[in-house]
């Protein structure tokens, strides 16, 4: 009969006790517990912050807002075909960066008051187009493309209820339903976000790619060159194989 033994050889570069190692950013000691055990996630998500860059910009709710009712009613608009055509929120995630970069050049970076907000000052263009700036406006794309599903689920209810049924169902009613469901994840999210979300050793493999891109220093530098390959894809596809 065999015995179980458990593997304790540490992950490679990871050490949960040493205080040695810890980066120091902006004078502070960083704590390896927010560090994924993970290999993937360690190479793909850092886990430092830079809290000087501005996230609640005018560019960010703008952008946030057009995509997330732009895709919502792309998505509900081909959801009644026979195969439906589903837009994700990578390409919202694409195409804003080129957009983001352009409001930043192009809007002016004088500063007001806000009445009603005593001497704060605001800004329509507070700095360079950043990543968290990026990262806030393709979670409200994802929230308008249903997270990648297309349309919102509970507006198929809606469609059975009038379309077979003959039902009458009120403006209200259905939109306190689909409104429901729809925030149901962000619900659930919010109270178990001591369990599924802070710990360093949870993980989401689907979100990996999307976090790649976002930190692709790449593009950031030469985004030309993805958008020329990017458009260049469709000639290629075209031409004939054999």
């Amino acid at each position: 009969m065999g015995t179980l033994e458990l593997d304790t050889t540490p992950y490679p570069n990871y050490n949960h006790t040493s205080k040695q190692q810890n980066p120091i950013v902006n004078g502070e000691d960083q704590d390896y517990d927010d560090e994924s055990p993970i290999e993937e996630v360690r190479l793909t998500v850092t886990n430092t912050d830079d809290p000087t860059l501005p996230v609640w910009t005018f560019r960010m709710w703008f952008l946030g807002l057009l995509s997330c009712g732009l895709l919502s009613f792309l998505n509900q608009f081909f959801s009644y075909r026979t195969e439906p055509l589903v837009i994700t929120q990578i390409t919202v995630q694409v195409a804003t960066l080129p957009v983001g970069h352009f409001l930043a050049a192009v809007l002016p970076a004088g500063k007001f008051r806000v009445p009603g907000f005593g001497s704060r000052l605001f800004s329509l263009n507070p700095g360079p187009f950043n990543m968290k700036e990026h990262v806030l406006i393709s979670i409200f794309a994802n929230a308008g493309s249903a997270f990648g599903n297309g349309s919102a689920y509970a507006v198929g209810i809606v469609t059975i209820v009038k379309a077979f049924y003959g039902r009458k169902i009120s403006f209200l009613a259905g939109w306190l339903l689909i409104i429901t469901t729809q925030v149901l994840g962000y619900g659930w999210a919010g109270l178990l976000r001591k369990y599924v979300i802070e710990p360093a050793h949870m993980w989401w493999p689907g979100t990996l790619v999307q976090v790649s891109l976002f930190r692709s220093e790449k593009l950031r530098a030469c985004p030309n060159l993805f958008y020329y390959s990017s458009g260049s894809s469709p000639i290629l596809y075209a031409i004939p194989r054999n």
